[in-house]
């Protein structure tokens, strides 16, 4: 047993197949850069097109700039790994990686609820939102989100720094899970079990509660309205939030059920790729396809970019 001086995890990844890194590779690069790419170019969007410079827009772009983090977090490791044959993450590394998964996971988690109130807001109380959803609202919002999932993501990270460990420090994922590395603990983990659980239900159904609440209202708010054109009107506005939250939360429960079914954390770990990658990459298509305002403002950026202003020269004549 080493219990002080702890240097190294080896993380087991998705297979330890030889023949099938090269595929893991190439289909998880792929992912990534998808990802990075299209949650890039919404920010690109928002930020370039002064009509999308609304509460609606301000909150995507600030997921999609957390979708990158979220995703940069784990992958680019996993691929380093993968192609220098090492499985070793160090202990500074996994802590590190603890503490960022859990932060923008936890964001995303209270930035679709945020989205969610807005939504409420627009549908519900139309002719007052520009005054409830102001500027200072929109930034106040953002910043407790960040604030609480900053508090959270501490917490944890400082309850397992308080952990010893075995000389095995084998863990059967593609990064650093919370639950796996505290389950790796030789000393007594039950106040991190009881605080990990709490936080979970905490953190992630309190935002979930305030999203079905919004929703309840919005469907209600919709069934109110006299003609089939304004409620599929007020639906369009928030179908794609809807879209990425039974996505994110869909795949959130699969994982649970998944790992809670068979007991198997070599299932855990396929299954987590769902909402750790592919999630991440679905939410700028899910935006773009079902948004007109979305394409209008990338069609005007890449035209900005590839139209070049023409010279005019004037020829001056003399008598």
């Amino acid at each position: 047993m080493n219990d002080t001086h702890i240097s190294e995890f080896l993380l087991l990844g998705l297979s330890e197949d030889p023949e099938l890194q090269p595929l893991i590779f190439g289909l998880f690069l792929s992912m990534y850069l998808v990802t990075v790419l299209g949650n890039l170019l919404i920010v690109l969007a928002v930020s370039s097109d002064s009509h999308l410079h609304t509460p609606m827009y301000f909150f995507l772009s600030t997921l999609s700039l957390v979708d990158i983090c979220f995703t940069s977090t784990t992958i680019p490791k996993m691929l380093v790994n993968i192609q220098t044959q090492s499985r070793v993450i160090t202990y500074v590394d996994c802590i590190t990686q603890i503490y960022f998964y859990t932060l923008f996971v936890v964001l995303d988690n209270f930035l679709l609820t945020v989205m969610a109130y807005d939504r409420f807001v627009a549908i519900c109380h139309p002719l007052h939102y520009l005054v409830i959803m102001n500027p200072r609202l929109c930034r106040m919002l953002v910043l407790v989100s960040w604030i609480m999932s900053f508090l959270n993501s501490l917490l944890h990270s400082l309850m397992v720094l308080q952990l010893s460990f075995y000389a095995d420090l084998e863990i059967p994922h593609f990064f650093c899970e919370l639950n796996q590395v505290v389950q790796l603990a030789c000393s007594d983990t039950f106040l991190n079990n009881i605080m990990l659980y709490f936080l979970i239900v905490l953190m992630g159904g309190g935002p979930f509660a305030g999203i079905l609440y919004s929703y309840s209202k919005i469907v209600s708010s919709i069934c109110g309205i006299p003609s089939t054109q304004g409620k599929y009107k007020a639906f369009s506005t928030c179908a794609s939030h809807l879209s990425v939250v039974s996505l994110f939360y869909g795949t959130a429960l699969g994982v649970s059920l998944t790992s809670a079914a068979t007991q198997n954390a070599h299932s855990s770990a396929i299954a987590s790729v769902m909402y750790t990658v592919v999630t991440p990459m679905l939410n700028p298509f899910i935006y773009s396809l079902r948004n007109k305002d979305i394409k209008r403002a990338l069609k005007t950026f890449f035209v900005k970019g590839t139209t070049h202003r023409p010279v005019v020269l004037r020829l001056k004549t003399f008598p």
